[in-house]
């Protein structure tokens, strides 16, 4: 019963302390109250230099507060920005004189100089260094036409120290034979080598007479000798026995 009493004594509260407490919370208000009253005293006799100072610092705050901020949206793309085009500058005018080439310089047309053969004589003969074939219906060129005639370079040429037949006028078989072997000789002779010619006198329609040989050996001697061809004049008929 002795320690019941006890500790019903200690768990009694403190009234003192109970009071100091409630009346230190109450002060604090009153306080709070008396500085805000004193603070509006002291801004009211100086508003006149606290407004400047208020005004400047509200103004960013309004402005702010006044221009709306775009909204940025993330599924619209940005707009191409167009560039400016360059405008070509114009070309400079060119006069039509300018456009036009300059006249060409006529040319004088170069005439080919044909070549003038020199007159054929005893003192200056001509050397022959080409081909021979038997000439036919085309151009005689250089060919035989037959015993004691050819062409050389496109000229007729009549070998003039002798005489033999020809074949188109033999007058029999003999004659006829004759002709060709002579005709076959001379193509030969042209063709064995470089001969000379010697004007015999003034070309005519018939052609031009010349006496052809090499070494010094005339050509219508050789065939006199192979009884192909006679001296010029002499009597004919001995091909036709």
């Amino acid at each position: 019963m002795a320690k019941t009493a006890t500790r019903g004594r200690r768990k009694a509260p403190a009234r003192g302390k109970s009071k100091a407490r409630s009346g230190g919370g109450g002060l604090l208000p009153w306080a709070v109250i008396g500085i805000a009253a004193i603070g509006g005293i002291v801004a009211h006799d100086h508003w006149k230099s606290i407004e400047p100072m208020l005004a400047r610092q509200s103004a960013p705050v309004a402005r702010e507060a006044a221009e709306p901020r775009p909204v940025a949206r993330k599924d619209v793309p940005p707009k191409p920005v167009a560039l400016a085009t360059p405008t070509p500058k114009a070309a400079p005018s060119v006069k039509q004189s300018q456009l036009l080439p300059p006249a060409t310089i006529p040319t004088p047309a170069i005439q080919p100089v044909k070549a003038v053969p020199s007159p054929l004589t005893p003192a200056n003969p001509e050397t022959g260094t080409v081909a021979f074939g038997y000439c036919g219906q085309g151009a005689h060129i250089n060919c035989v036409g037959d015993g004691g005639v050819f062409w050389y370079k496109g000229e007729k040429i009549v070998i003039a120290d002798m005489a033999s037949p020809v074949v188109d006028q033999a007058r029999c078989d003999g004659e006829r034979r004759v002709a060709f072997a002579a005709k076959s000789r001379l193509l030969g002779l042209l063709n064995a080598g470089p001969f000379t010619m010697n004007a015999a006198g003034k070309t005519e329609a018939s052609g031009a007479p010349r006496v052809v040989s090499r070494d010094g050996r005339s050509f219508g001697a050789q065939l006199i000798n192979e009884g192909l061809a006679r001296k010029p004049g002499a009597a004919g008929g001995a091909w036709c026995a």
